[in-house]
């Protein structure tokens, strides 16, 4: 732990993390990195031990990254964080950390949509899947199907057949030709289609089939998965045909719902963004809407690694300058602003291209849980509604639990949100989403940790 505190705590060390760790230690500022994994590189870049970066993206930019962290405190889940006088206190799972400012770059998690069967072993998020492999060497089954919507079901699909799995198919439930009404950002972002387009050239060398509008909407077995029922979707996602595969694992993902709980404790202020989620406000400086507190990455938005660390080195900068009081460079910023447009342009047509449809409820039965931790059914929250007169997600929570287990609500948030709203005959709001999103604790802690604290 440091000694005396820091100018400057950065949450997270995955890629926005970094880069605004080694721009602001390289401006000059004190800097701490704190993350819960033992290796800096986040979700993006998990690795194990004596890894050559083979299979990685970009993988000299984390190595030159990790040489400019100067201290990281790794295994340190973060549960709490308070304004302290002119500074803040960051609670650890390995004690706490005093600084000046905060930087949050705490990332996503994998967004699920319930179906039938998904509670069953053998059921991963398309995260989780790629994690298994990326950190452990592991595949999450022999015979794979991979689902959900956005382009990361890509790299996941790939990266298992490359590892030996059979991936039966991936099955996209939207369509990649929405991107074609946002021509400007594809060309202003050449490398993604390049790095889609070796995706898909893995694809075709394992012959896994790519199907558009289809997705898992059934889970099937006993102790384990043994099948999974894959449909064919309208443009709403109502299910127009089913058939079953085979399979032992499947990976299921829907784009990402941002880390928010400690710009919540804080007090930051959110917003709803394109693709549904709720985010944290941030200005041009990377600024949260509390004083020394900023923002980057996978908490202002969801946008890829691209767009992290351009927010990342944003946030560094100005929360160095602003903390020591070096000179700002313009130039630099003005630079780093203008990629960080081309970035957004290109987060904004994914969103636009991958949109999760209202029809996915209709895959739901009564007995389909919404909330896995606390085993609660889609018929309990429906009678929370139309029996008890619940009308918005915080009062479903109370008088049914969901989001009341092990996970609050970081799973079954946005589905219970969704699921709400939709039988109140409305879209999803802001206040749905908060009224799941923050939490006192943002980590599993002890008694024993606490007490410490």
């Amino acid at each position: 732990m440091p000694a005396s505190p820091a100018d400057l705590a950065v949450l997270g060390a995955g890629p926005a993390g970094l880069a605004a760790a080694a721009a602001a230690s390289r401006a000059g500022a004190n800097v701490v990195v704190i993350d819960g994994n033992s290796r800096v590189g986040g979700q993006y870049w998990r690795h194990r031990d004596g890894d050559t970066g083979r299979g990685h993206h970009h993988w000299s930019v984390l190595t030159g990254l990790r040489a400019a962290v100067p201290e990281f405190l790794g295994g340190h889940q973060v549960w709490h964080v308070e304004r302290i006088g002119d500074g803040f206190a960051v609670h650890t799972s390995g004690g706490e950390v005093r600084c000046r400012a905060l930087i949050v770059a705490t990332g996503a998690y994998d967004r699920q949509l319930p179906f039938p069967g998904w509670t069953l072993p053998g059921v991963f998020t398309a995260g989780g899947a790629q994690a298994l492999l990326k950190g452990h060497g592991v595949t999450a089954g022999r015979r794979i199907v991979v689902a959900g919507t956005g382009p990361f079901l890509l790299p996941v699909a790939a990266g298992l057949a490359d590892a030996g799995a059979h991936v039966v198919g991936v099955f996209e439930a939207g369509s990649p030709r929405g991107f074609v009404r946002h021509p400007g950002a594809l060309l202003a972002n050449p490398g993604k289609l390049g790095e889609g387009a070796g995706y898909l050239r893995t694809l075709m060398r394992h012959r896994i089939p790519y199907r558009t509008r289809t997705t898992v909407a059934a889970a099937h077995g006993t102790e384990s998965v043994s099948s999974a029922t894959v449909a064919t979707l309208d443009a709403d996602w109502r299910v127009l045909r089913r058939r079953e595969v085979e399979c032992d694992a499947i990976a299921v993902g829907y784009g990402f719902t941002p880390q928010l709980e400690i710009p919540l404790q804080l007090g930051c202020a959110t917003r709803l963004d394109a693709d549904g989620s709720l985010v944290a406000r941030a200005d041009d400086q990377q600024r949260a809407t509390v004083p020394g507190v900023y923002l980057a990455g996978e908490v202002c938005g969801v946008g890829g690694a691209p767009l992290s660390l351009v927010e990342g080195e944003l946030a560094g900068l100005h929360a160095a300058w602003t903390t020591i009081g070096a000179a700002p460079d313009n130039a630099r910023v003005g630079r780093l602003l203008r990629r960080r447009r081309a970035n957004r342009a290109f987060a904004a047509a994914l969103h636009d291209a991958h949109p999760v449809r209202p029809g996915w409820l209709t895959w739901l039965d009564g007995q389909t849980q919404l909330c896995r931790c606390e085993e609660v059914t889609v018929d309990r929250v429906r009678e929370s509604i139309v029996d008890l007169g619940a009308t918005d997600t915080r009062a479903v929570k109370l008088l049914a639990r969901p989001g009341m287990g092990l996970c609050q609500g970081r799973v079954c948030g946005y589905a219970t949100s969704c699921f709400v709203a939709d039988a109140c005959g409305r879209q999803p709001t802001e206040q749905d989403l908060l009224g799941v999103a923050a939490r006192p604790i943002a980590q599993p802690v002890t008694l024993g940790e606490l007490a410490r604290d």
